[in-house]
């Protein structure tokens, strides 16, 4: 074993004789390459330093002049680690409540195995925003679909009495549920899936926004399948949104066939979309709905399933568990993440403030109507897709709004991403807007 020695905080933080606020971003680099598991391809020449409010990141940047290893900038976040920071940045709400759990209160950890008060209040929290019966706390986003997969096969062998080992679970091409093995069976992406098999058997896959190939699958195999899994918006395949009636109508086939409507909300939920949840935009409401990401207000990771007393009740001691699923310090931070979507109206501040970035955006679609082909979306999870040329590349794009102070980032080639945190104000839309402007006119 190599020998370890870590000291200092902040810049300070020094391990094994490397300084970490001495390193320059090209070193950085370097250490992820080699150290690292290479399995993100990060934008160059930036490292994140610190957070100077809810929405502005200052980052550290070559200096041009090479006189210092680095120059600190300020950027706008333009992603909120995919929608897990809409409270903004160090929210103060849920940093105060961290604080004065860890320091006054001193409860940061204890086992499912025996009960702590907080979790009382993350159930209370939870069932009411959902308006569900029944959560289930995990920890990571991808735990949320992975249960609900789970849920979904033992209600259907013991509720719809599926023939044991026949159970069939439903997905849409273009999903995204995270990268465990389950998720990426569910996945139609070939770059999640090359030379990670044998996958989970039990799995069909539709068109995303097509009924008619969803009804034609359910009057053939019906019987087998026990749940549709689907995202209300599918987010990383470039913020795809379905039609109106799209959503009522496949409520209405999962009632006929007996089928779950299982929905994945870990990126669309927690006022991103202009509504609490996504399903609400569609006026369903899905027997299980899976949530992450911004359920820890960006503080810590904190996910659940949520749904009906059947369904969850078919869960039974010992069948489903996570060691960190609802500790008391995730429940606190968890019960707080809801009160600050709660008490600063943030899917209303998503619906203003998705309405005016959409608007700035398709006034520049309009401008250069050669290069953009279309902009999406619903309250601040937002896309604009670039025709398919060479000459218009995401990547570039992203690359491009880092040297305007803007943090965005590419998907699937021509289409940029933009879901800044719901506490982003106007004048910070419009400077979002006005980089963009800039970089697609230097294309």
């Amino acid at each position: 074993m190599r020998p370890v020695n870590i000291s200092g905080y902040g810049d300070d933080l020094t391990v094994n004789g490397v300084r970490i606020g001495d390193l320059s971003p090209s070193e950085h680099e370097s250490i992820e390459v080699v150290k690292g598991g290479r399995n993100y391809s990060p934008l160059e020449n930036v490292v994140v330093s610190h957070v100077k409010d809810s929405s502005t990141l200052i980052v550290r940047k070559p200096d041009s002049t090479d006189v210092e290893k680095y120059i600190e900038s300020e950027i706008i976040d333009g992603l909120c680690c995919y929608s897990a920071v809409n409270q903004g940045q160090l929210n103060k709400t849920i940093v105060d409540a961290v604080v004065t759990h860890l320091t006054i209160e001193k409860l940061p950890t204890v086992p499912r195995s025996i009960r702590h008060k907080y979790m009382s209040a993350f159930l209370l929290a939870t069932t009411a925003i959902t308006g569900m019966d029944r959560v289930v706390p995990k920890v990571a986003g991808v735990e949320a679909p992975e249960l609900m997969f789970k849920i979904a096969r033992r209600w259907g062998y013991r509720i719809k009495e599926i023939p044991k080992g026949e159970a069939i679970v439903v997905a849409a091409k273009g999903n995204f549920h995270g990268r465990t093995m389950t998720a990426v069976s569910l996945s139609d992406d070939p770059d999640a899936k090359e030379d990670f098999g044998p996958f989970v058997p039990g799995i069909e896959l539709v068109p995303f926004n097509d009924f008619n190939a969803l009804e034609t699958l359910f009057e053939e195999k019906g019987e087998q399948i026990a749940s549709f899994m689907v995202e209300p918006i599918q987010g990383e395949a470039g913020v795809i949104v379905p039609d109106d009636d799209y959503f009522p109508r496949v409520a209405k086939l999962c009632k006929k066939h007996n089928v779950l409507l299982a929905m994945d909300e870990v990126q669309t939920g927690f006022g991103r979309t202009g509504a609490n949840f996504a399903h609400q935009l569609f006026g369903v409401k899905p027997d299980l709905m899976g949530c992450g990401k911004a359920a820890g207000g960006g503080i810590l990771p904190v996910s659940f399933v949520a749904g009906s007393d059947e369904v969850i009740g078919v869960l039974t001691p010992g069948s489903e568990g996570s060691t960190f699923g609802g500790y008391p310090l995730g429940a606190v931070v968890g019960t707080y993440a809801i009160k600050v979507l709660v008490d600063e109206k943030l899917a209303e501040k998503a619906q203003k403030m998705g309405n005016r970035l959409i608007g700035n955006m398709n006034s520049i679609k309009n401008e250069y109507p050669d290069k953009i082909k279309e902009v999406r979306g619903r309250g601040l999870l937002t896309a604009f897709e670039m025709h398919d040329e060479p000459h218009l590349d995401g990547h570039e794009v992203s690359v491009g709004l880092l040297d305007h102070g803007v943090y965005a980032k590419e998907t699937h080639h021509s289409t940029v991403r933009l879901a800044p945190a719901l506490t982003i104000n106007e004048s910070q839309i419009d400077i979002l807007s006005e980089a963009i402007r800039s970089v697609v006119k230097s294309l």
